[in-house]
């Protein structure tokens, strides 16, 4: 990778590296370092939000940005193209697929509006090129196929827009697969699901099993020509929850040369006992964004003061157990003594829940690298750990690949 240490440019001056101590910043800033699942693509569509500007997650409930994304060393990763479930109806899937595709279109201005910070990576050889120019690395994913509605091919025109990694499903079964979350319906993969699975082969695309049920990352993995990946998964062995993998299957992962990217979404890391109360009045509380793009960029920046205002308040009212960076990363360690460093690296979850206390944004990182580091793990290790292990797996995406 190079032993020079990167420099970063915001705005024209340099800025400096804060937190760990400077051995262990050196490390990381080293390294190609990547999250296998951003959710900030959501951020884009807000009125007069700029992505070159450093928020706070405090005041507009963001983690990612271009000022914390060079503070923390984060190099880039996977921004993700996500819609919610919703119904499995024409004018349902109609919307679906729309929305996607302006998620897709959002990214991609991001990039042009910003070509001296963000550049687009297609291929597994394009993170270092990037990187290497000291710009973003934005490849795209796909979270909940359910836009993909029933024409798989539809997937043919996302892969020309830039996606290298799809996952079938999310919270709630959908026409291609059962839930983690959900009551199985099809027992795995259903017959379009299938059929996504070795399209995405065809392709060289990875598939990514996060969120799926059990059956279907069994399936997946068995009948995917190339590894498949888990984007933004905990431990189950660590706490006991459908989202997260059982040993046995963290070990299939690796056997097959895939990865787990962990994540720190506090609902997979610690238990959450239920309190109706709190997610009725937050629920009322985030319904006040649902017309966000619709508001001036005056308005939107208030309304998004108000329901982080408005959150604050009622984790005081209704206090929940909050993960801690020391949770977070007993997942990492559980994953890595059974794996090892070859098979594992992050999918924090960033601006889609994830965020732990002590890691509340993208700018504190390098704690992760810093803690590794103090483990013994090498700084060839930890380039896997950070990203190689992930370009591994598209790599052999691609190779998997069948013309046409």
């Amino acid at each position: 990778m190079g032993s020079s240490r990167r420099t970063f440019l915001v705005n024209g001056a340099a800025l400096a590296v804060t937190g760990p101590a400077l051995a262990e910043v050196a490390v990381h800033q080293r390294l190609i370092r990547l999250d296998t699942h951003l959710d900030t693509p959501a951020s884009l569509a807000r009125p007069g939000w700029d992505v070159m500007a450093r928020h706070s997650f405090d005041t507009d409930l963001t983690q990612v940005d271009y000022p914390r994304m060079v503070a923390g060393g984060l190099d880039g990763g996977f921004w993700a193209i996500y819609t919610p479930q919703g119904p499995l109806t024409p004018e349902g899937l109609m919307a679906a697929r729309d929305a996607a595709l302006l998620r897709a279109a959002e990214i991609r201005e991001m990039v042009a509006a910003h070509p001296a910070q963000f550049e687009l990576a297609f291929t597994a050889a394009d993170a270092a090129r990037i990187a290497a120019k000291n710009k973003i690395i934005v490849y795209q994913s796909i979270e909940n196929s359910y836009p993909l509605g029933e024409d798989v091919t539809l997937l043919r025109s996302f892969y020309r827009l830039g996606v290298r990694l799809v996952g079938p499903v999310h919270f709630k079964n959908n026409q291609f697969a059962d839930s983690a979350t959900d009551t199985s319906k099809w027992k795995g993969l259903s017959p379009k699901g299938r059929e996504l699975a070795l399209l995405a082969n065809d392709l060289g695309m990875m598939l990514d099993a996060s969120h799926a049920s059990d059956d279907v990352f069994d399936q997946m993995a068995e009948m995917s020509r190339s590894p498949i990946i888990c984007s933004h998964s905990g431990c189950r062995a660590v706490f006991d929850h459908p989202r997260n993998l059982d040993d046995a299957r963290i070990k299939k992962l690796g056997a097959i040369g895939g990865t787990i990217q962990i994540n720190s979404y506090n609902g997979y890391l610690i238990a959450e006992p239920p309190n109706p109360d709190r997610a009725k009045a937050r629920g009322a509380l985030y319904a006040k964004l649902e017309n966000l793009g619709s508001m001036s960029p005056k308005d939107a920046a208030a309304a998004v003061r108000a329901v982080a205002a408005g959150m604050a308040a009622l984790d005081k009212q209704y206090p929940v157990p909050k993960a801690d960076f020391e949770t977070f990363m007993r997942h990492v360690i559980h994953a890595l003594d059974l794996v090892g460093p070859e098979h594992v690296g992050i999918g924090c979850d960033w601006d889609g829940g994830g965020g732990v206390i002590g890691m509340e944004d993208v700018a504190a990182l390098p704690r992760v690298t810093e803690r590794l580091v103090k483990l013994g793990y090498t700084e060839s290790q930890l380039a896997g750990f950070w990203g190689g292990n992930v370009l591994r797996v598209l790599g052999k995406a691609e190779t998997a690949r069948k013309a046409g």
